[in-house]
């Protein structure tokens, strides 16, 4: 077993410490177990089983670093490691931006751990795969998924004081559906960190409906449209949006967040007011660790309040220059959405485009955060409240800060990819011509 517990990975890390002779040191320990399995053409096609460790020992001399990355646990190899890091570290120039390890800090509970999805088996991955084959097969329809569960731990410790340990579990399934004509195709992506929160024949039930309504699609002309936007069709907008979150890339004008003359966008508003964006490790639906690669603690932030910029990151090295406190990264996004489902939102709109997702996005300028990408899986033509048929796929240009202010309703909220973002009624939304592609 590759999953240690926080005494034995205390045990492992002190020793690999106990080693060290540099200014300072840090060791990184790391253990999974995940399990898989993979179909196409309504057949399993793979599955196994991995099992990994690694620990990554960092080791300062001054403002010269090394690293080195060692699976094997042995004492012999802990001082291996250790000594190699030392020696690299030598040999290497100064960082002028290194800072050195944190001290003793204190951690939020974490909620990332699921002993349902801990012990998952073999026999459940098959159920799975069985209940997206059987009705698709059925229904003239073929599937091609794949489900991928985990249960591992991270932990970290320094010269300095500091100790972190968390355990995680994560399964994350995704399935396309292909109607047997070639004309149609659906798509579903599910991932919880608890098991018992996922069902297999749902969400495959969902990839075959829209796989079956989009055959045959008509070309509609390209264009500005009202567009309904599923939670896996925003997600990754508002994601690349958040990246812009940078306040050194902001303040070095690198970024939409730059500000002209110099400075950068904290504090203004962005967005229509409607417009919530926070992270929260310890959010039930979507849980993180409570801290991060560098140590730093993780809690409840707000990005992006009443449509106002209300934080922006900084890094350790970025808000000591400025003088101000680090702000981590976000490790999830969570969007507030309203109480309108799918169904009210189309049955509200008169005339639009239902979008299942996006994808194969392209930055095309970063200053604005124009993206470019294409429909995929399920694109459907509104009208008066009724899905009217499906429509061939768009190639849309569109940035998600005028997604964002053109927002219409803020419908029930979803997890993808661990984050959290509601369905979205928006207008103007660009279309820029027409694929091909199913």
């Amino acid at each position: 077993m590759a999953i240690y517990t926080k005494d034995e990975a205390r045990q492992i890390m002190e020793k690999a410490l106990g080693y060290s002779k540099a200014d300072a040191c840090e060791v990184n320990l790391t253990g999974s177990e995940s399990g898989n399995i993979r179909y196409a053409r309504n057949s399993v096609s793979t599955a196994g089983h991995r099992s990994n460790q690694n620990l990554v020992v960092q080791s300062n001399f001054g403002k010269r670093v090394g690293v080195a990355t060692i699976d094997e646990l042995d004492d012999a190899s802990l001082q291996k490691a250790v000594a190699l890091s030392e020696e690299l570290a030598k040999l290497s120039p100064e960082n002028p931006e290194f800072m050195g390890p944190l001290g003793p800090q204190t951690y939020l509970e974490s909620n990332t751990y699921s002993q349902s999805t801990a012990n998952i088996k073999p026999e459940f991955r098959t159920d799975v795969a069985a209940s997206s084959i059987n009705p698709a097969s059925a229904k003239g329809v073929t599937a091609a998924g794949f489900l991928n569960d985990s249960a591992g731990f991270q932990a970290m410790m320094n010269t300095k004081g500091l100790f972190a340990y968390n355990q995680s579990t994560n399964a994350n399934f995704t399935v396309t559906m292909r109607s047997n004509d070639g004309t149609g195709s659906g798509w579903v992506s599910r991932d919880v960190n608890d098991i018992n929160k996922f069902d297999a024949a749902e969400a495959s039930a969902i990839a075959i409906d829209k796989a079956l309504q989009s055959r045959n699609a008509k070309a509609i002309e390209p264009g500005r449209y009202t567009v309904i936007l599923e939670p896996a069709a925003s997600e990754q907008l508002i994601g690349n949006m958040l990246f812009s979150f940078n306040a050194r890339n902001a303040d070095e004008g690198r970024s939409f967040m730059s500000k002209e003359g110099g400075g950068n966008k904290l504090g203004e508003k962005i967005v229509d007011e409607r417009v919530q964006i926070w992270s929260d490790p310890q959010n039930p639906e979507v849980p993180v660790s409570t801290w991060n690669g560098a140590g730093e603690q993780l809690k409840r932030t707000d990005w992006i309040k009443n449509g106002v910029v209300e934080n922006l990151a900084y890094g350790r090295y970025w808000a000591d220059k400025q003088g101000v406190d680090p702000v981590p990264f976000p490790s999830n996004g969570i969007m507030a959405g309203g109480d309108a489902s799918l169904e009210d939102l189309i049955k509200d709109t008169r005339r639009g485009v239902l979008v299942t997702r996006l994808w194969y996005i392209r930055t095309v300028d970063p200053q604005t955060l124009l993206y470019t990408g294409l429909t995929r899986d399920g694109t459907f033509f509104i009208e008066n409240g009724r899905i009217k048929h499906p429509v061939k796929n768009f190639r849309f240009n569109e940035s998600p800060i005028i997604m964002l202010n053109n927002l219409e309703t803020l419908g029930q909220q979803v997890r993808i990819n661990g984050n959290l973002i509601p369905y979205m009624k928006v207008r103007d939304f660009t279309f820029s011509s027409l694929s091909d592609a199913v």
